[in-house]
């Protein structure tokens, strides 16, 4: 079974060789094992540390296969990001220009530098094993992490935000920074990618320009890829589609990739959170019909796992006065596998949400999962 953790010191040596083996390049996880063990270990402090309000704190989380132990995917979330240093975006602008002697008003798009992200929270550094057959530990890996801010409100923002892959060619080059990027660094893509380390560095606006950027000004091939995402950022794409992440005006400062962001309210993993009381099944009910995202922090540790459990309402009427609510917690008949997993016994609450969005009946235009 699969489930998400915690990293801990003792995960070093699979994080690194996540670290150095992922593709996109992850910029949360430093290459050199001294600032990866130094990430790690902060981590870990900030797993542990009693935060009234979100900080300079970093979460990593590790995907592992209970049976064998083996680490298999990561994922990141930053309590605030630039808290030391500015984030940097391009913020798509439309700038008038306009002459009324020559009857001439125009629209322009523009790009222009801007750190308005400083400072939200963001989901960073995702990658799962390539070897891993279908989608579900992709959603597991990627949205545990909205559970655990389900689960720990104060730690985090608002409002949060996410940054994906831009287009590259085959060879790792950006049509964008080819166009803009090299113009003003004059190096490959890759080799400031790896210097960025997340995109909140000095050098950012030391170097790139101050002035906005005339979209129309730039190649046909740098103007397509605009906030469009990597083919292989597709499915991370999708996934935060179906956590309630929509895009925004802003694109990543290097390969125009899309920055999508969500209000924390309205994700699916908080709007759809509710408490269950986890019993003892000893196989999985033929009745259920939906596959939830069943998280726990037992002894302080954060634990995520996906299972099927009974569709049922949290809440129902007394029926002595109608207009009265009345909480009624919903069971979780879990396996002993998946109650090994979340480190949990028979009695014990944990937090549920449904993996999918449920789509209006009368909506017949799209399906379960976007």
């Amino acid at each position: 079974m699969l489930f998400v953790r915690p990293a801990r010191l003792a995960d070093l040596d699979a994080i690194a060789h996540m670290a150095r083996t992922a593709q996109p390049v992850l910029h949360s996880l430093p290459h050199d094992r001294a600032a990866l063990e130094a990430r790690i270990a902060l981590s870990e402090d900030s797993f542990r540390a009693d935060v009234d309000f979100p900080g300079e704190e970093f979460y990593l989380f590790v995907l592992e296969d209970s049976a064998t132990g083996r680490l298999v995917g990561t994922s990141s979330l930053i309590a605030a990001a630039g808290y030391s240093e500015p984030f940097y975006a391009f913020r798509n602008d439309a700038l008038i220009h306009a002459s009324r002697e020559l009857h001439v008003n125009r629209k322009i798009h523009a790009l222009t530098m801007s750190h308005e992200l400083t400072g939200k929270s963001r989901l960073a550094g995702f990658y799962i094993d390539p070897a891993l057959r279908g989608d579900a530990a992709a959603h597991l890996m990627s949205r545990a992490r909205m559970m655990y801010v389900a689960m720990n409100r104060r730690r985090f923002t608002p409002e949060v935000f996410s940054l994906l892959l831009g287009v590259t060619d085959d060879a790792g080059a950006s049509p964008f920074w080819e166009a803009v990027g090299r113009k003003f660094f004059g190096r490959d893509f890759k080799d400031i990618e790896m210097a960025s380390g997340g995109r909140s560095r000095t050098f950012i606006a030391e170097v790139m320009p101050a002035y906005p950027l005339y979209v129309p000004l730039l190649p046909e091939a740098a103007q397509r890829v605009l906030g469009e995402p990597d083919p292989r950022a597709l499915l991370a794409y999708e996934i935060h589609l179906e956590e309630g992440f929509e895009p925004d005006r802003y694109v990543d400062i290097f390969d125009a990739g899309p920055v999508l962001t969500a209000q924390v309210d309205r994700t699916a993993s908080v709007a759809g959170n509710a408490t269950r009381v986890v019993r003892e099944s000893a196989s999985a009910n033929a009745e259920v019909s939906e596959t939830y995202l069943v998280a726990s922090q037992q002894g302080g540790e954060f634990r995520c796992v996906l299972a099927t459990l009974p569709v049922q309402e949290a809440s129902t009427y007394a029926p002595h006065a109608p207009h009265a609510p009345l909480a009624l917690v919903a069971d979780a008949p879990l396996d002993a596998a998946t109650r090994a997993a979340l480190n949990v016994q028979d009695g014990a609450r944990v937090r549920c949400a449904p993996l999918y969005r449920e789509t209006p009946d009368n909506d017949n235009s799209m399906g379960e999962a976007q």
